[in-house]
């Protein structure tokens, strides 16, 4: 019998398989369809002070293995998700949850990660600091050490749960934003968050999308992921949560040989929304076939030798 279990921060999780924050909603539209709490956890949608409708349509482009999105963090606001949305998921999922929090300010990230640093239902806070398709917040914060350091420091001022910070692989050098993340108190790492892309119209001879660029996911990013985990496993101390392009259960025990503890699953649910289902349905049988007994033991394994 394999043991798929791993912990998060002082968490322990049933398995590693956690859906990524913008493809999963708050939960409970996947609940509709099959037992969500089969789940390690997930992140729920990128929450901001305000409420925002997000970007002008069309926001989403097909590409070649994966896709182009500029939804531009449309979610109903930090008071709706504690008052609304929280409740809701309550009946559904009986686990911890993580709360994916953006911002556009300094005083905004604080503001949010205070607010849901109370919520019962956290287990942990992701902050964004690395959406591509946002313009003049997110990832901003997220391109320098300096800045990401700033962030880093202000949110674990006001928190007393997990804070992991989501970077951007946007950059030209996102070990050294990891290690200043680290440094200023971060208890991990989510990465990486979508490349910036863009798709033109050969007909109107214009982008596709309003934005005209935007996140690019999907199975075609998983080599880049793979690399940015396993060089910043090498430079920090702090677990990381690894994330682009995972589509299967090889792709997950791959992602953790890289140094991944946990790995969050994107673009896959929204081609698939029993992706996630699928993949810690066939965890064991992988598992089993590369002779792993627990997946504690792998995290990282790549760098052994």
């Amino acid at each position: 019998m394999v043991d798929t279990k791993v912990t998060l921060s002082g968490i322990e999780l049933d398995n590693p398989i956690i859906p990524a924050s913008g493809t999963f909603g708050f939960g409970y539209e996947f609940a509709e369809i099959y037992d969500i709490n089969m789940l390690g956890t997930f992140s729920f949608k990128g929450t901001t002070k305000e409420a925002r409708f997000g970007n002008p349509t069309p926001r989403i482009a097909e590409c070649p293995s994966g896709m182009i999105n500029a939804v531009g963090l449309q979610n109903p606001g930090i008071e709706n998700v504690i008052a609304e949305e929280l409740p809701k998921l309550k009946e559904c999922f009986h686990k911890p949850v993580m709360a994916n929090i953006s911002g556009f300010s300094l005083e905004e990230y604080v503001y949010c990660c205070e607010k849901i640093d109370k919520q019962e239902q956290v287990g942990w806070i992701e902050v964004n600091v690395s959406c591509p398709n946002v313009h003049g917040g997110g990832m901003s914060f997220g391109v320098s050490p300096e800045s990401a350091a700033q962030v880093t420091k202000a949110v674990k001022a006001v928190t007393t749960k997990p804070v992991y910070i989501k970077l951007s692989p946007n950059v030209t050098d996102i070990v050294s934003i990891a290690k200043a993340c680290e440094e200023a108190g971060a208890d991990g790492i989510s990465m990486i968050n979508t490349m910036l892309g863009m798709r033109i119209n050969l007909n109107t001879k214009k982008p596709v999308i309003a934005n005209k660029m935007g996140g690019y996911s999907g199975s075609a990013i998983m080599p880049v992921a793979l690399r940015m985990v396993y060089q910043v496993y090498e430079a920090v101390n702090i677990p990381i949560i690894g994330m682009g392009g995972i589509t299967t259960a090889e792709d997950v025990i791959e992602m953790m040989l890289a140094g991944a503890t946990a790995v969050q699953v994107g673009a896959a649910n929204l081609i698939e929304p029993y992706a996630c289902k699928n993949i810690i349905e066939d965890l064991p049988r992988v598992m089993e076939k590369y002779k792993i007994n627990s997946l504690k033991d792998i995290i990282g394994g790549a760098h052994n030798g």
